[in-house]
């Protein structure tokens, strides 16, 4: 969400990083800030609320330098100040920073145990003090630079600048995207290369894990080994750049790394940090008899994760029905009922129909949607954005991690209504969501492996999913993204139905993805899966590594995902299969991003 912007630059820097952070507001901020080095010295300018603020304070307090780095800060670890805007500055270092350091809480007592104490509330500062700590003890800019990107967990994109410094910045991408862009005798960095536009059009996309030395002369890229690389130059054309790509090479990829962020942010939309939920006010389920949940696709798939926690937690009976059939079955709906509808775009088509079909059948009518100023979300009763930003892939990705966040969030607040759960259990479940965007950028290091499984899934026909429980759906899930972008036949079947058709299908030409967190339910997938292997059939199983160690014996393939209490484990088990879909495809050379048939927003029945 936020945005980043470095130049060394022939010119002077400030109006440089101002005009090209006006280019990265689509992102959403609610501060910035610069730095620079003028003459040796360090220095900044920081405002809350939009450029224009920025802009008119470096015209009562201008920045001089060539040399500087630039920031557009989206609240995540502490309220829209000042104080906590980038860059941050700790003595000899300014650092502006995308992403989310899960390690910061330690790093912090570590680093106030040696005497550097944080002034603002953020994750960012832990970065700029731990550098400055380095040199403190004599290490060189770049050398305090690196022994600071080997003490962060997480995911990040990072711009180092140092005082006495003025031909000197370090780079380094985790997680986040970050781009170099090559000019005549001055080099340049941004979040994507929309913001390096007016510059250069000459770019080097970092990737996953590289830090970059970059000096007017050029930028000198290690990997995440520390070993030097060489990363292509590309000449890009800014008039047919979907500013929304920021470096992937295509919006899918973007939009799976970008859920630990989106997910943070409708959390800090809907929770305090008290550890209280803050829903929209007149969420009260305390009335209602039952809720009946209407959505298309992806989205249906989350209504039918959600059914388990509004009927297991909050013990509320809840009912769920494809949009597109909905109206036409005429169902009776209780006045007592909720009718809930989710939607990405909040403008597709069979559930606003679906909406229209329960106005004045129900006590309320709820949608849970992307675009807050869709038709679904006006005629709702209530609206609930998921948070989510701008979804160009076609296959849902994050606004199903999204949609999945904030219909957990709606099932708690029913449970606590109806006295299913008290407040130390909600403080719990909370926490186990706010853990959630952590170990996502864990499963999301598995791309790689993920990759290469895909090379030998891409030769398939048909492709087996399995789950129980609340991982039934994302069985369902998973099989609907491979077969929408790689078109491979593939169906998604609760585990327990295996013995009751399906097992015919079975042979050693048919992959089977079982998709089992270690929880109550384990151990009866495990004797769905000795069904599969005992007929030569070949089993991937997803699992933590407690579930791995106990039934990986005779897999084909093993996945060990990060352990998380069995409740929500549901929006982490989705990028295991959602990199499964976008590798498969990869190697299929199948379109990715539009895939044939469809799109991206159903207006029409």
């Amino acid at each position: 969400m936020c945005g980043i912007i470095g130049v060394l630059s022939n010119h002077e820097a400030a109006p440089l990083l101002v005009e090209a952070l006006k280019r990265l507001e689509y992102r959403g901020y609610d501060s910035a800030g610069i730095a620079t080095v003028n003459a040796g010295r360090l220095d900044r300018r920081r405002a809350v609320g939009k450029l224009v603020n920025l802009s008119d304070l470096l015209v009562y307090e201008p920045l001089a330098g060539k040399a500087g780095i630039g920031h557009t800060r989206w609240a995540t670890h502490g309220a829209a100040t000042v104080t906590n805007a980038h860059p941050h500055k700790a003595g000899p270092v300014a650092v502006v920073h995308n992403g989310i350091i899960e390690n910061f809480l330690d790093l912090r007592e570590d680093l106030a145990a040696s005497g550097y104490t944080q002034e603002s509330q953020t994750d960012t500062e832990t970065i700029v003090l731990l550098a400055q700590r380095f040199m403190d003890s004599g290490m060189t800019p770049v050398a305090a630079a690196h022994a600071t990107l080997q003490r962060l967990r997480g995911a990040f994109a990072l711009c180092f600048l140092f005082d006495g410094h003025d031909d000197l910045i370090i780079a380094a991408r985790k997680g986040s995207p970050l781009v170099i862009g090559h000019g005549a005798g001055e080099m340049f960095v941004g979040s994507d290369a929309i913001a390096l536009a007016s510059m250069t059009d000459r770019i080097t996309y970092l990737e996953e894990g590289d830090w970059a030395v970059i000096t007017r002369k050029g930028a000198e890229i290690f990997d995440a080994e520390n070993r030097r690389v060489n990363r292509p130059k590309t000449r890009i054309q800014v008039e047919e750049t979907r500013v929304e790509k920021a470096g992937y090479k295509h919006f899918m990829a973007k939009e799976i790394a970008e859920q630990p962020v989106v997910i943070t942010d409708a959390l800090k939309h809907y929770t305090t940090d008290k550890g209280e939920l803050c829903l929209p006010e007149g969420i009260d389920f305390s009335t209602v008899d039952r809720i009946t949940m209407v959505a298309c696709g992806t989205a249906s798939y989350a209504c039918h994760v959600a059914k388990y926690w509004f009927e297991q937690i909050a013990g509320l009976p809840a009912e769920i029905d494809v949009a597109s059939e909905f109206r036409y079955r005429e169902p009776p709906l209780s006045p007592h009922s909720w009718a809930l509808f989710v939607s990405q775009s909040g403008e597709t088509a069979d559930t606003l129909a679906a909406l229209r079909y329960t106005r004045n059948k129900v006590a309320r009518v709820v949608s849970v949607v992307n675009v807050s100023t869709s038709s679904i979300a006006r005629e709702s009763d209530l609206s609930l954005p998921i948070l989510a930003g701008v979804e160009i892939g076609v296959a849902s990705t994050k606004a199903f991690t999204c949609q999945l966040t904030v219909l957990a969030l709606l099932a708690l607040k029913a449970a606590l209504d109806r006295g299913n759960i008290d407040a130390t259990t909600l403080t719990a479940h909370l926490q186990a969501l706010r853990n959630l965007p952590g170990l996502i950028n864990n499963a999301l290091s598995l791309s790689t492996t993920i990759a290469t499984i895909a090379d030998d899934l891409a030769k398939a026909q048909d492709i087996l999913f399995l789950g129980r429980g609340a991982m039934f759906p994302l069985a369902l899930e998973g099989a609907l993204k491979l077969k929408e972008i790689s078109y491979i036949h593939a169906e998604g079947y609760a585990s327990g139905e295996l013995k009751h058709g399906p097992i015919s299908l079975i042979d050693a030409a048919v992959p089977v993805i079982v998709m089992a967190p270690r929880d109550a339910l384990f151990d009866k997938t495990v004797s769905n899966m000795q069904e599969v292997m005992a007929r030569n059939g070949k089993v991937m199983l997803i699992s933590d590594a407690q579930g791995v160690a106990e039934a990986g014996t005779g897999t084909w393939k093993t996945l060990t995902m990060p352990e998380m209490p069995p409740a929500f484990a549901p929006i982490l088990y989705a990028v295991p299969a959602q990199l499964l879909a976008y590798h498969t495809a990869i190697a299929k050379g199948t379109d990715v991003d539009q895939p044939r048939n469809l799109a991206k927003s159903v207006t029409v029945e």
